[in-house]
């Protein structure tokens, strides 16, 4: 109702809304805010009569609401906010429009001192000027209003063969021909709909197909062709991106109609003066500013959009619509590469089915003729949505759950899968000022500005267009794949064996081209970006967990992608920088895990040689480097230690790089904390010591201990594993331990034994033997942190409770994010295409389904996944508090989960913000709080008597575990807090 009375609106036509509010009234409906702005805003618009106006206002009244909430709840495009304005004053000729709401304080204990007001704080400056940020600006609005950017491939340096030339020449003529069929087939198809509607036949599909000019749609169809890997892609999958790119499309042409872009232009060009450094604005967030300068604007669209996100159902349909036209119209000539054959068109995409964990899924595939033309073309451009790059400017802050992060471009705080609803309405139920510290935090992440470490760039392009190297992660291209064996006659006739071979190769060709083209997305973009300083926004997951938002190249990525980046800003080593960059080396190279820092450091003084020769000699020294757990980075850093070593004066060297300081088994150190356990403290470095302590290894010894007992009684798992316990077998489960409960999930981490080093061989007891390795080492830590297994015993128990009585679980963390697992018992969803022979359900996997009320919840799910979600979203809030208290000291910080990330000058200072934040996270009432909340919110009886349920579930909740005698102020004296 409130859509068709915000167009009449515009178009002046009063009767209409007139009747609209009469149906309303006659359902017993009461109109909402949005509907007496639509009809005010007519009115002025119109210049109605005041009898008009008066009686909306009237009703308006009557219906409990005050016209300053007009100005104050609703959103407006273009002239609406004006044209209402002058409807009221047609009236009331002194009204005046309600003063913007003052700015609220968070009142989280947690950040008392960092949102104080009682002294001027002065944050750090970017080191541009205003002008150079506004050009910056400009080159970003550019290209997300461009919607797309092709760039070179770091291919393209490779000379094209004639083959190549040929290819592309072809290629480039099949487009254009691909272009006007795939145009003329959607217009005719627009065309049927049309006639179909007037005939009482309402295709729902039609006005979506009607927002765009018709060669953006065209556009979008075409661009399947260029990513599609020859193995073939989900028709679901493919779909999804085919609507969500129209969708993407039609919110710029949205903003850019309502003039909302123009507003926020003028607000963006104020707000780089608190950035700059030649500018004066310093006592104000990011945040703050930037809702200043949006309540100064006054008049004109606002910044946020009325929420037009388009069904889930809708979305699936149209891409199904899009794809079913491109695999229509666009085919090829037979005799195209062999001329033997006859010259009937074929079509180049054709529509297979695969079964996938027991759903039939569809799935689109390239025909082999398109595949060998795109690899014979060896085309040195790549296309990507502007969302993928890196920003060229800093980031919009983040203000509410709708608004931050690209210019144009529409990013959801909280990412979350396709359908699923309940985190956005949790979000926009929750007061405003409780997601400030979330909001702040992302902001600040996003602020940091990077830059390209053009040496280790160049080295890695280098090997990657000269065949790859596995060892290195630098993955060869497909020439290098294995060839598949000979298979004479048909394959009925093939034996198993050939069969599996040649599968096998199949399957490692397909896991060779994922890698291949995930490198080349990375050191593309990386190598477009090289001579540019390039900023990552950031969002998060449902837990709170932040990610930065351009998919493909961003610091959470692999050893190469990490190696390349630099921060933007340089820093002096100080006088312990170099030590700090020689002990992050050795930790980069896994050598000295168990050692004390001292140690490490001289070791790096014992092996300055190798260093400076792996710096000088990368390719055809020594090579050192490349026998690191991550060499990549070791060699950047090499090369940084040795411009340092160098300098006149190490201390005065100003250094890029960023030193990384890695949690010590966070999972478990939370576990730990929350339950005041003294032994499981001292196992995972929370306390004092003179060299880490390595959980890992005393794991093993205690798996080993119960190992011997049952050899001994006879169990013949136990004999067979004589010799395979190690702290290696072991790491992977201790390290998944805070975040999986179920031993069928944890089997999954334990590397099933090698037959060679047991003393069977035969197949069958391999299962067994990891699902004894997985109960030992459950039981080992069960007996050295004790506290940590009644927690878990504890969330689990009320989580089962709480999704027994059919609803989902939710809490909130303690900096007010609220948080509700998105786990639900789904009736498949089924988009059916009837293209390519019978009808095939394309999407059925459960999780993939669009959430509702009447949904159960998976009690399995919800049990199993709460412990883990929950220290998530504690070590979430961790971080968050270290990067809000690292920008009031005006340090550079980034991190990577419970990796954080800043310049050798200031690691010390960050380590120690972090200790204290941990002691004062974990000294608040984490549990209790929870159980207060979920008490609250689940057993709050509705009537005199309580379920029998709600009462299991009260004691249940009211039984906190108990906490131990640890002292949380020993965790600052910890030395190897981070390993």
């Amino acid at each position: 109702y409130n859509i068709v009375m915000r167009c009449w609106a515009r178009k002046g036509c009063l009767q209409h809304i007139d009747e609209l509010f009469s149906v309303l009234e006659s359902v017993g409906l009461r109109p909402s805010l949005d509907s007496y702005a639509a009809a005010l805003q007519c009115t002025g618009r119109n210049q109605s009569s005041p009898e008009a106006i008066w009686r909306y206002l009237e009703q308006l009244k009557s219906d409990g609401f005050h016209v300053d909430e007009l100005f104050q709840k609703c959103l407006f495009e273009e002239d609406e906010k004006e044209k209402i304005l002058r409807a009221i004053r047609t009236v009331l000729p002194n009204y005046q429009l309600p003063p913007p709401p003052k700015p609220q304080t968070c009142k989280s204990t947690l950040l008392q001192d960092f949102y104080s007001k009682e002294k001027v704080v002065s944050y750090p400056k970017l080191d541009f000027s205003v002008e150079e940020l506004q050009e910056r600006f400009q080159q970003q609005l550019e290209m997300e209003l461009n919607n797309t950017i092709t760039i070179e491939s770091v291919e393209a340096a490779k000379p094209p063969t004639p083959q190549a030339v040929k290819a592309r020449e072809l290629l480039g003529t099949l487009r254009s021909q691909w272009h006007d069929a795939v145009l003329q087939a959607l217009q005719k198809s627009k065309h049927s709909m049309a006639k179909a509607r007037a005939l009482s036949k309402y295709n729902m599909l039609y006005p979506y197909l009607c927002l765009l000019p018709d060669e953006e749609y065209v556009g979008i169809m075409l661009q399947v062709l260029n990513t599609l890997s020859p193995q073939g892609e989900s028709l679901a999958v493919l779909a999804r991106e085919l609507s969500n790119k129209v969708y993407s499309r039609y919110i710029t042409h949205r903003k850019l109609r309502s003039h909302q872009l123009e507003k926020l232009q003028g607000v963006y060009e104020d707000y780089i003066h608190l950035l700059a450094k030649d500018s004066q604005p310093d006592q104000y967030l990011p945040r703050e500013y930037w809702e200043k300068l949006v309540a100064e604007a006054g008049f004109g669209s606002s910044l946020t959009l009325k929420d037009c996100s388009w069904p889930y159902a809708v979305l699936m349909r149209l891409g199904m619509h899009m794809l079913e036209l491109l695999v229509k119209a666009v085919t090829v000539p037979r005799n195209l590469l062999n001329p033997r054959l006859e010259s009937k068109s074929i079509p180049v995409l054709y529509h297979v089915y695969s079964y996938q964990n027991m759903w039939q899924v569809g799935l689109i595939k390239p025909h082999p003729i398109f595949s060998q033309i795109v690899t014979d073309a060896a085309e040195t451009t790549l296309t990507f949505h502007s969302s993928a790059m890196p920003m060229l400017c800093p980031p919009v802050p983040w203000t509410s759950p709708h608004f931050g992060a690209f210019v144009v471009n529409d990013t959801k705080l909280m990412r979350f899968v396709d359908g699923d609803i309940q985190h956005q309405l949790l979000l926009e139920q929750c007061p405003p000022v409780n997601l400030h510290p979330v909001l702040d935090a992302l902001t600040q992440l996003g602020n940091c500005a990077w830059k390209i470490n053009q040496p280790v760039l160049d080295i890695i392009i280098s090997i990657f267009n000269d065949k790859g190297n596995e060892q290195l992660d630098i993955p060869p291209p497909l020439s290098e794949a294995p060839k598949p064996p000979t298979a004479p006659g048909h394959s009925s006739t093939w034996s198993k064996s050939l069969k599996r071979e040649l599968l096998l190769c199949k399957k490692k060709a397909a896991e060779m081209h994922s890698l291949r083209m995930d490198a080349l997305y990375k050191l593309s973009i990386a190598n477009y970006v090289r001579d540019k300083v390039f900023w990552f926004p950031h969002n998060m997951d449902f837990r709170g967990r932040t990610y930065p938002c351009p998919p493909y190249f961003n610091h959470l990525g692999n050893d190469v992608t990490r190696a390349i980046l630099l921060f933007a800003e340089g820093r002096p080593l100080g006088p312990r920088g170099l030590d700090w960059l020689k002990i992050h080396l050795i930790n980069l190279t896994g050598l000295k895990k168990k050692n004390a820092l001292q140690e490490r450091l001289e070791y790096a003084n014992e092996i300055m040689e190798e260093i400076l020769d792996s710096a000088d000699h990368p390719i055809t020294g020594r090579k050192w480097w490349m026998n690191t757990d991550e060499p990549w980075q070791a060699l950047a850093c090499c090369m940084e230690i040795a411009k340092a070593s160098r300098s006149p004066d190490p201390a005065a060297y100003i250094s890029h790089f960023p030193v990384h300081q890695d949690g010590s088994c966070n999972g478990l150190q939370h576990y730990a904390a929350l339950g005041r356990d003294l032994i499981g403290a001292l196992s995972v470095n929370l306390m004092p010591c003179s060299v880490p302590q390595d959980v890992y290894s005393a794991v093993a010894q205690q798996v080993e201990e119960f190992r011997k007992k049952d050899a001994e009684r006879g169990v013949k798992i136990a004999q067979g594993l004589q010799g395979f316990i190690s702290r290696k077998v072991v790491t992977c489960l201790c390290a998944s331990l805070p975040w999986v409960l179920a031993l069928s999930s944890a089997s999954f981490a334990v590397p099933l034994p090698d037959p060679s080093l047991c003393l069977w061989s035969v197949q069958e007891y391999l299962w067994e033997a990891s699902h004894y390795l997985v109960r030992q080492v459950f039981n080992s830590i069960k007996e050295m942190f004790s506290a940590t297994r009644d927690i878990q015993h504890w969330l689990t128990e009320s989580a089962k409770l709480i999704s027994q009585s059919g609803r989902t679980v939710e809490w909130v963390t303690p900096l007010g994010l609220p948080i509700v697992q998105p786990y639900y018992r789904f009736k498949s969803t089924v988009v059916r295409c009837h293209w390519g022979g019978a009808a095939a359900t394309v999407l059925g996997h459960p999780e993939k389904a669009q959430s509702s009320p009447e949904e159960k919840p998976d009690t399995v799910k919800q049990k199993n996944a709460f412990p883990p979600n929950f220290i998530h979203s504690l070590d979430s809030t961790h971080m968050m508090l270290t990067a809000l208290h690292c920008f009031r000291q005006g340090l550079t910080f980034v991190s990577v989960h419970d990796c954080y990330w800043t310049h050798a000058l200031t690691v010390d200072i960050m380590n120690q913000i972090c200790r204290q934040q941990f002691v004062a996270l974990h000294s608040e009432k984490i549990l209790q709080d929870l159980s207060e909340f979920m008490l609250e919110k689940y057993c709050s009886p509705n009537t005199e008597t309580i379920a029998a349920w709600q009462k299991k579930l009260m004691e249940q909740l009211s039984n906190v575990p108990r906490t131990g005698e640890f002292n949380l102020k020993q965790v600052m004296d910890s030395t190897y807090f981070f390993s």
